[in-house]
């Protein structure tokens, strides 16, 4: 079970930040919410999460700037980003990555363990000081 990280939900779609909030909530996760990218800086300056699941189509500032002012900032080049979105053509995505998202994940969501497993691994390389090692291979 993950420890008590913080996850940042920014999405303008009421239902769908519900049921991630349940989904997280499970998996042992505090949860705080934004529903655009004005109120997600607001949130992410005040609460500090460990990372950021982040929608693109929202009000007032989409994802894609919100992603751009969050690299911004030296405070946040580091936390963990996913975008979670409808937006799955290739420019969407590679849009995304160009901001600088850690990954990028289609809407609706078809693997929620899949969805798990990727929260957890970006939280733990987040939390680690040191950039991880290689593997090690003793065929070199």
């Amino acid at each position: 079970m993950p420890g008590k990280a913080k996850i940042l939900i920014v999405d303008d779609a009421p239902d769908f930040v519900y049921a991630m909030r349940g989904f997280l909530e499970d998996l042992g996760y505090d949860v705080v919410e934004a529903y655009d990218g004005n109120e997600a800086l607001e949130v992410l300056q005040r609460e500090g999460p460990e990372l950021l699941l982040l929608d693109v189509i929202m009000p007032l500032m989409d994802g894609w700037e919100t992603l751009s002012v969050v690299r911004g900032r030296p405070q946040w080049r580091r936390l963990p980003v996913i975008m979670l979105t409808a937006l799955d053509e290739p420019q969407h995505i590679m849009e995304s990555y160009d901001r600088g998202c850690t990954d990028h994940i289609s809407k609706p969501i078809e693997d929620y363990d899949q969805l798990g497993l990727i929260i957890e691994r970006l939280l733990e390389v987040a939390a680690s000081d040191e950039p991880e090692a290689p593997p090690a291979n003793d065929d070199w």
